[in-house]
């Protein structure tokens, strides 16, 4: 008697994709204090401090009080590191534990395994974006005066953070490269970026100067998108963003297409 060949069954082509998304967004939320409650206190600690404290001391910017001024800059602060912090670090430890040689001989196109990493960082940003929101408005009274632009916005600073943290941990040769990234670069731009200050009062040629650091419309975009006004056109800040993002995610693609630095 004759065996009987054996059976091909094709793998889903989304299940790959479904495996990676659920772990990386369960690798979040099993480590919600450190990924989610401590931006959230950090950026709530910011508003109290320098809204609530200091907002009666400081004349109004822009015809909002000052305390309504920086909401919108610390939310996209807390956003954009969170979503940066979280894909460098997943990525970097899943090159040193080496099971990432697995991801990438599993039956998944490039894209798929680019887009589930992608997808815990975002998560996480959006998780605390929603709830510094929710705790933010009523708290300082910010307005949320244009949701679809505000919508765009995070959209575009999800993806282009999350985007920059896959490249940090493909190329990171420790732990301190990558949190170097965050701490050195990021952080000190956003700050610069006017979430504290309006640019606009910072004169020749420290203005023109600011105009030039990234992150600065990447604030302005999030800052239209609450109050309805931002010290440039929020289509020239969304545009910045957008190139900015467009160019970060095809790099970080490039990578896993070709395996630089991925494969052994």
């Amino acid at each position: 008697m004759n065996p009987l060949p054996p059976v091909e069954v094709e793998p889903h082509p989304w299940r790959g994709l479904a495996w990676l998304t659920r772990r990386e967004c369960h690798r979040v939320l099993k480590l919600w204090k450190q990924t989610i409650l401590a931006p959230v206190i950090s950026s709530l600690l910011f508003m109290i401090v320098f809204g609530l404290s200091l907002g009666d001391s400081i004349a109004e910017i822009g015809g909002f009080e000052y305390r309504v001024f920086i909401v919108p800059g610390l939310i996209a602060m807390a956003m954009a590191q969170s979503a940066y912090s979280n894909n460098s670090s997943t990525i970097f430890q899943a090159r040193n534990d080496r099971y990432l040689d697995d991801i990438l001989s599993a039956p998944m196109s490039a894209w798929q395994v680019h887009l589930g990493y992608l997808a815990g960082g975002a998560m996480r940003s959006l998780i605390i974006g929603v709830v510094l929101t929710a705790l933010a408005l009523p708290l300082t009274g910010a307005p949320l005066e244009m949701p679809l632009e505000l919508i765009v916005a995070v959209v575009l600073t999800i993806g282009g953070f999350g985007a920059l943290g896959i490249i940090v941990g493909v190329y990171a040769q420790s732990w301190d490269n990558q949190s170097f990234i965050n701490n050195i670069v990021i952080l000190p731009l956003i700050f610069l970026g006017g979430v504290f200050y309006s640019v606009s009062r910072l004169g020749t040629p420290w203005e023109q100067i600011s105009h030039l650091n990234p992150l600065f419309y990447v604030v302005e975009a999030v800052r239209y998108g609450f109050l309805g006004a931002a010290d440039v056109s929020p289509w020239l800040s969304l545009g910045v963003v957008g190139a900015i993002t467009f160019a970060l995610l095809a790099w970080a693609q490039f990578l896993f297409s070709t395996g630089h630095r991925l494969k052994p």
